[in-house]
């Protein structure tokens, strides 16, 4: 799931990138409807991506901790979800409303009342930190993926016991740079 989502964050950036792409190479006696309506589409997809990703991300967390509960597991298991949320989430607000703001600025350029390159500023920084974002979105989605096939494997064998988070093959802290290459 983590993976499909990654794939539809990466296809509205490219949108995003096409689409600026058609907006530098409008004339201005030329139709904006095209560059409105793929504007609105990459937008749509990419609010759509990184709210399914917080979405995916609240419920393998909420999985999480009613299974450490359920199998008396160790409670950091619950620290490194929250960790996941905590490095994630203020990216993906900050990509939701840079690519809202380019979209909402472009009507202000269209009707000539905020100046053009206001909306080419925010369009260039829309695109910075939504790259930023998927690279985080990944390594996160990355790690809760090996937190759960974990979490199941101390459950599928009851008798063995649990390596403490930070030992052997547990997952490295939420503040490494470590990238798992793994998309959920």
């Amino acid at each position: 799931m983590g993976r499909a989502l990654l794939i539809i964050g990466w296809m509205s950036t490219a949108g995003f990138v096409a689409n600026g792409i058609v907006g530098l190479r409008l004339l201005p006696d030329e139709s904006l409807s095209f560059h409105i309506l793929f504007g609105v589409a990459s937008a749509l997809l990419l609010l759509f991506s990184h709210c399914w990703i917080m979405f995916y991300l609240i419920g393998t967390g909420k999985a999480i901790k009613v299974a450490v509960a359920e199998h008396d597991l160790d409670p950091h298991f619950v620290q490194l979800t929250k960790d996941f949320k905590n490095e994630s989430y203020p990216w993906m607000m900050l990509a939701m409303g840079l690519a809202m703001a380019a979209f909402i600025v472009g009507a202000g350029v269209h009707t000539r009342v905020i100046p053009a390159f206001v909306h080419l500023s925010l369009y260039i920084l829309t695109i910075l930190a939504q790259i930023r974002t998927l690279w985080i979105e990944q390594r996160v989605l990355g790690r809760n993926s090996d937190l759960m096939a974990q979490i199941s494997g101390l459950i599928a064998s009851p008798g063995s016991t649990q390596p403490a988070p930070g030992e052997g093959e547990s997952l490295p802290p939420a503040g490494e740079q470590g990238d798992r290459g793994r998309g959920g």
